[in-house]
């Protein structure tokens, strides 16, 4: 099976240990994974502020580059939400019924990273070694779009020295939402705190979750507390392990 990794710009750009973990990962579940070079953004921020024009060429390129691919497996629930459910959505609402097929063939076979281990691979046990206390964001395209349910937890659980402590309001969004906290700044930051309260209850060491943007809204946050909590991608802690070492540079 020919996995492909759809490394979203977050991860391009800012937190390329997140790619490198899911790559390490994978590859050691006995997995050949490829990078497609000639990807790009997949547009989900162009859409979700209303630019869907815009946002055509990049559902195009998306297909034109992900169509070969058996399975396409990316580290963040929201982009994952973004193909699945806005590409064919764009293509059909500006009169392109071939590409939304296309679009509709892909967003198939497109997984967010928890998904493709259990749902596709059928792992649980991933082998990782963690030995840290760590809480769990669910985030809130994983959790309302892609309906990941347990799938992360499941995971975690068993990841080895892990001490999994449950978040107290977990389902609760942290406030980032992309371009929301930009033009929400006040009600961002107000849901931040929530969050950050709720995180630092736990008395954990980590805080993890499947996407780097909420990560580095919670973790921005509690480094400006000093607080001592790491944000640290769920990629990063599964591909750790004992021989390797523990994964988890700030932000993850």
């Amino acid at each position: 099976m020919r996995i492909s990794l759809f490394v979203t710009c977050l991860a391009d750009t800012l937190f390329p240990d997140v790619g490198r973990a899911t790559v390490t990962l994978l590859e050691r579940l006995g997995h050949r994974v490829d990078f497609p070079q000639a990807q790009t953004c997949c547009g989900q921020m162009h859409v979700n502020t209303g630019y869907q024009r815009d946002a055509l060429p990049l559902v195009r390129r998306f297909v034109e580059v992900f169509e070969s691919s058996d399975v396409v497996v990316m580290p963040s629930g929201s982009c994952a939400g973004s193909v699945r459910h806005q590409h064919a959505m764009v293509a059909r609402r500006l009169g392109d019924e071939r590409l939304a097929r296309r679009a509709e063939a892909v967003a198939a076979r497109t997984f967010e990273l928890s998904e493709l281990l259990t749902d596709v691979l059928g792992v649980d046990d991933v082998g990782a070694y963690y030995p840290h206390r760590v809480t769990y964001h669910p985030t809130c395209h994983s959790l309302r779009v892609l309906r990941v349910a347990d799938k992360p937890l499941r995971l975690l659980r068993n990841v080895a020295g892990l001490d999994l402590v449950e978040l107290p309001d977990a389902e609760v969004c942290c406030g980032f939402g992309g371009t929301f906290a930009v033009k929400n700044a006040d009600t961002s930051t107000a849901m931040l705190a929530d969050k950050m309260r709720s995180v630092l209850d736990t008395r954990a060491e980590v805080v993890t979750a499947g996407d780097s943007s909420c990560l580095m809204h919670i973790g921005g946050g509690l480094s400006r507390l000093r607080a001592g909590v790491r944000p640290v991608h769920l990629a990063e802690i599964l591909a750790s392990t004992q021989a390797g070492g523990a994964a988890g540079k700030e932000p993850g």
